[in-house]
C-alpha cells in the first residue's frame, strides 16, 4: 500500500505533518478529515503529488455564477448529483463543462465536495473550499455559496472599477510614447542635414543623440528594457523588495490611501465572509492573511494570528504601525466585546469600500494630469531642441 506524506491544520490553527499508508490520496483527506484535520498538502513518498487533476482555469465572474446557481439548486430541494448535472448541461464554456464533469464524477465515488474542490487549487483558492467544507459540515451550504457569489461580485465590481479607471491614463502614456518615438525616428532626422553646421545646445544634442541612438541601436534599446523589466520582475518575487515597494506607494498621496483602503477591504471581508459561515478565527485569519494582497497588513495579521491563539484580542496587534484607521479598530474592539465581529467587519468592508471608491477617483484625477503634464514636457523638450539651433543660426546671420 503506497504511503504519502501530509501537512494539515488543526481547529487551533497548529501545523501538524507526518505519514499514512493508503490506497489513493482521497482516501487520505477522509482520514484527515475524521481526524478533525484541515489538510493543506498531500504527497506520495516519492515527492509527487499524487492523483493531481489536470490544470484548469475558470474565470471569476463563471465562478460566482456558477456558485449562485448550485446554491439556488441546493436550495430548491435538488440533490447534490443531479445539481451538477443541471449546471453542466446548462455551462457556458468547455472548460467549465469540463470541471464540472470531473467534480461531478469525484462525487459520484463518494467523495465529499470539498475533497474534490481542494484537487483543482487554481480554480478553488483555500478561502472557497474552507467556506464550503464549514457548510458541508454544518449543513448550510446554500448560504455559503451565495456568501461566496456575492463576495466574487463585490471583488470584482471593485476590481472593474481599478481597471476601468486606469484605462485612460495608461492609452496616455502609451500613445505620448509612441509619438516620441516615432518623432525621433521620422521627424527629428529630417533636422539633421540642416543644422549639421549650427551649434547646438545641450537639449538639442540630448534629442539628436536619443534620434541616433533609436535609429541606429533600437534593438539595444529594447534589450535593454526587457533587461529592466526582467530584473523588475524578478527582484519584485523577493519579500524584501515588496515590502520596500509597498512602502514606497503607500507614500504616494491619495495613491498610497487608496491601496491601504483596498487591503482592508479585502482583510474584512473575507475575514467576516468567513466568520459568518462557520470557519474558524485561526483558520479564518490564516486565509484572509494570504489573500490581503499587502505584506505589511500580512504581518500584522500574522501577529494577531499568535495573539488569539494566547487568548489575546483581535484589535491589539491589528493597531501597531498605524496601518489600519483608529476608528476601524475601535469598531473591531467593541465587535470583539459583543461577539459580533463577522456582522461588524461586513459593515466595515461596506463603508470601506466606498471610501475606496472615492480614492481611486481622486487617485485617477491626478494621474490624469500627471501623465498629461509628462507628455507635454516631452513634446515641449524635442520642440525646444529643434527651436534653439535655428535661433541660434538666426541671431548669428542678423548679427553680420
Amino acid at each position: 500500500m503506497p504511503q504519502f506524506l501530509y501537512t494539515a491544520m488543526t481547529d487551533a490553527g497548529a501545523r501538524v505533518s507526518g505519514s499514512l499508508e493508503a490506497d489513493s490520496e482521497a482516501a487520505v483527506l477522509r482520514a484527515l478529515e475524521e481526524k478533525k484535520l484541515f489538510p493543506v498538502s498531500v504527497q506520495g513518498k516519492g515527492g509527487s503529488a499524487s492523483g493531481a487533476a489536470p490544470r484548469r482555469r475558470v474565470r471569476s465572474a463563471d465562478l460566482g455564477m456558477l456558485y449562485s446557481q448550485l446554491a439556488d439548486l441546493l436550495g430548491s430541494g435538488v440533490p447534490l448529483l443531479r445539481a451538477l448535472d443541471s449546471l453542466i448541461r446548462s455551462a457556458p464554456g468547455a472548460s467549465l463543462k469540463g470541471l464540472l464533469r470531473e467534480i461531478r464524477a469525484s462525487v459520484a465515488e463518494g467523495k465529499s465536495l470539498t475533497e474534490t474542490l481542494r484537487q483543482y487549487p487554481e480554480v478553488f483558492p483555500p478561502l472557497h473550499v474552507a467556506m464550503i467544507q464549514a457548510g458541508e459540515r454544518a449543513a448550510f451550504m446554500e448560504e455559503v455559496l451565495h456568501s461566496l457569489a456575492g463576495f466574487i461580485e463585490r471583488f470584482e465590481e471593485l476590481r472593474s472599477k481599478v481597471i476601468g479607471a486606469l484605462i485612460y491614463p495608461a492609452l496616455l502614456a502609451g500613445l505620448g510614447t509612441v509619438v516620441m518615438i516615432a518623432a525621433l525616428m521620422f521627424f527629428v532626422p529630417k533636422f539633421e542635414p540642416l543644422l549639421a553646421n549650427a551649434k547646438k545646445p545641450l537639449p538639442s544634442e540630448i534629442m539628436f543623440g536619443a534620434s541616433h541612438i533609436v535609429r541606429h541601436y533600437w534593438y539595444l534599446v529594447v534589450g535593454a528594457m526587457a533587461a529592466v523589466v526582467a530584473l523588475i520582475w524578478v527582484n519584485l518575487k523577493s519579500e524584501v523588495m515588496q515590502r520596500k515597494l509597498e512602502r514606497w506607494q503607500l507614500k504616494i498621496p491619495v495613491v498610497g490611501s487608496a491601496l491601504r483602503l483596498l487591503a482592508i477591504t479585502r482583510f474584512c471581508r473575507i475575514l467576516g465572509t468567513m466568520l459568518a459561515n462557520g470557519v474558524p478565527l485561526l483558520h479564518a485569519l490564516k486565509i484572509s492573511k494570504d489573500a490581503t494582497g499587502s505584506t505589511i497588513l500580512a504581518d500584522r495579521i500574522g501577529e494577531a494570528t499568535e495573539a488569539v491563539r494566547d487568548g489575546k484580542r483581535l484589535s491589539e496587534p491589528l493597531s501597531k504601525g498605524d496601518f489600519i484607521p483608529e476608528q476601524i479598530l475601535a469598531m473591531i474592539a467593541v465587535a470583539e466585546e459583543s461577539n459580533n465581529l463577522d456582522k461588524v467587519l461586513v459593515q466595515i468592508a461596506d463603508t470601506v469600500e466606498r471610501r475606496t471608491n472615492r480614492q481611486v477617483d481622486q487617485a485617477v484625477r491626478l494621474i490624469e494630469p500627471a501623465i498629461l503634464c509628462l507628455v507635454a514636457a516631452a513634446i515641449g523638450f524635442l520642440a525646444l531642441g529643434l527651436l534653439l539651433p535655428i535661433f541660434t543660426m538666426a541671431s548669428a546671420l542678423g548679427s553680420k
